[in-house]
């Protein structure tokens, strides 16, 4: 009887211009949580999902629990036991919890003994005491468009317990999520394995890993470098083997330079759709040569005072300066063309368009300008030899180049492109919100080089991130939010740790 639940041997996987897996062998033990370590595009979601049913490898096999088997689709996997949390969720918005969770294993009973209909009193019952006995309470009636983004997360994960999976895949479970929802996040996953589960985590966050796994296996570029017991193993160590080369944890950054005042903020108020004051007369300065970043816990009113300036969030009361000319009330287009760079928090809502080619998504925002169209028609040899050009210039890794589908794309390269292509710009204010939410470290640690470079140049930066040691990091001046308010705007080095998380919590005012 073999040692491991899960055992891959050999597995190779080949996409259009990627080998995403080349020969990978791993052995999972039961009970255990089994980390999947590496950057961007290295091929840790690809091989999970030919464990996961989604894809069937090229070449090489798969055992569970010491037996041979060919996975043929998630409903297969599911019948072996497999269930797979996937990064992005696959829910649909207008069912409840319950509809969600037992979609494809309907419990049926007959009317009269004659009229099949599915049971939803009963399942919502079920249902509520699974969530119950897990740690994952959730109203069963309750819709997913009615649930933010730790609920979703939720309903995935009992999806997969609903149907008696004891292997547990999960794919980048923390990469939307806020640093408190993270902790509880990793506290039932500890549960799940104390509870008799396997658990394989896919990420590439060192941080988490330290936490919670047993081992990990490292994969570069769809290789496996080395599989390591966590406890022995540093974070260094780690991220060396993740990235191919040493990865420094700090910014290296000369003092600001200031210039003049770039974007003016005065009595902004905004209100979200309930009519409720999100951002309360906030008022602040961005200087060129400056990054100025706003701290303070999720859903405090920093991403509304991000989308007003940007133009995507209808402004209350209050007017906004871009380079000394009022802007509230002008279009997004507009605010582009007079010197916004916007990278948003929801790259897929607002940052993308999943369904084109990577070309087409790096030429967004400049496609109605020459080179790249003239007189109303579009030179598409131009969004290809410039798309090729910001792919190296940024190491966006994708499959076919210009042609690949943004949507085919790993999330972290995603938000690389979204960067390439707001960076290009060289916009006068650049917004940068929860710009490295999803990446590797190697990537973190590029993207706090491109933003300080820009910062270098000139430009005013407004960061928005809810990673207190990324503020601590970069910022040179920083705005600690509290309810929609701004509690302290001081210099970062007149701030510590303690005292932003102190005005962010709302346990200390100016």
């Amino acid at each position: 009887m073999s040692d491991y639940i899960v055992e891959m041997k050999h597995i190779t996987k080949r996409f259009p211009g990627i080998v995403a897996n080349d020969d990978v062998s791993i052995g999972i033990k039961k009970g255990e949580i089994f980390a999947l370590l590496g950057e961007n595009g290295a091929g840790k979601s690809t091989l999970m999902s030919m464990l996961g049913g989604m894809y069937e490898p090229d070449e090489g096999e798969i055992y569970i629990r010491g037996e041979k088997v060919t996975i043929s689709s998630p409903n297969h996997a599911a019948k072996l036991n497999i269930g797979m949390v996937h990064q992005h969720f696959k829910l649909v918005s207008d069912y409840t919890i319950t509809e969600n969770i037992i979609l494809g294993v309907e419990p049926i009973r007959k009317f009269a003994g004659l009229f099949p209909y599915v049971d939803i009193r009963n399942a919502n019952r079920k249902i509520e005491e699974l969530s119950k006995s897990f740690g994952l309470e959730v109203d069963p009636t309750k819709k997913i468009a009615d649930l933010n983004v730790s609920m979703q997360q939720r309903v995935e994960i009992l999806k997969v317990l609903y149907r008696e999976a004891d292997i547990l895949i999960f794919d980048e479970p923390t990469a939307v999520l806020t640093p408190q929802e993270i902790e509880f996040l990793l506290e039932i996953i500890k549960g799940l394995r104390d509870g008799g589960k396997t658990i394989i985590l896919i990420t590439h966050k060192l941080d988490e890993i330290k936490k919670v796994a047993d081992r990990c296996a490292v994969l570069n570029k769809g290789k496996l470098v080395d599989v390591l017991d966590v406890k022995t193993t540093s974070v260094n160590r780690m991220a060396q083997l993740m990235v191919g080369r040493e990865v420094s944890f700090e910014a290296e950054k000369a003092p600001a330079e200031f210039k003049e005042e770039v974007l003016k903020v005065e009595h902004l108020t905004v209100k979200n759709e309930d009519g409720f004051e999100v951002v309360k007369d906030v008022s602040f300065t961005i200087r060129g040569g400056e990054i100025f970043a706003i701290a303070g816990v999720a859903d405090n009113g920093q991403v509304e005072i991000a989308d007003a300036i940007a133009g995507l969030t209808k402004v209350s009361g209050g007017t906004i300066f871009l380079g000394g000319k009022d802007i509230t009330n002008e279009t997004i287009r507009n605010r582009t063309e007079a010197g916004i760079s916007y990278i948003p928090e929801d790259r897929h809502s607002f940052g993308l368009f999943l369904d084109f080619d990577l070309a087409t998504n790096l030429a967004l925002k400049q496609y109605y300008r020459e080179p790249y169209s003239s007189k109303g028609i579009l030179n598409k040899e131009e969004f290809e030899q410039s798309g090729s050009r910001l792919i190296d210039k940024y190491d966006i890794r994708s499959g076919q180049g210009v042609k690949t589908q943004v949507r085919s794309m790993s999330g972290g390269n995603q938000q690389k492109a979204i960067i390439a292509r707001e960076i290009e710009l060289q916009s006068p204010l650049m917004i940068f919100v929860q710009p490295t939410r999803g990446v590797d470290i190697g990537a973190i640690e590029n993207i706090h080089k491109m933003i300080i470079e820009e910062r270098d140049r000139g430009k005013a930066i407004l960061l928005i991130s809810l990673e207190l040691d990324e503020i601590m990091n970069v910022a040179d001046t920083i705005g600690v939010i509290y309810n929609g308010q701004l509690q302290k705007i001081a210099s970062r080095e007149s701030l510590t740790t303690n005292e932003v998380g102190e005005y962010m919590m709302g346990a200390k005012h100016e």
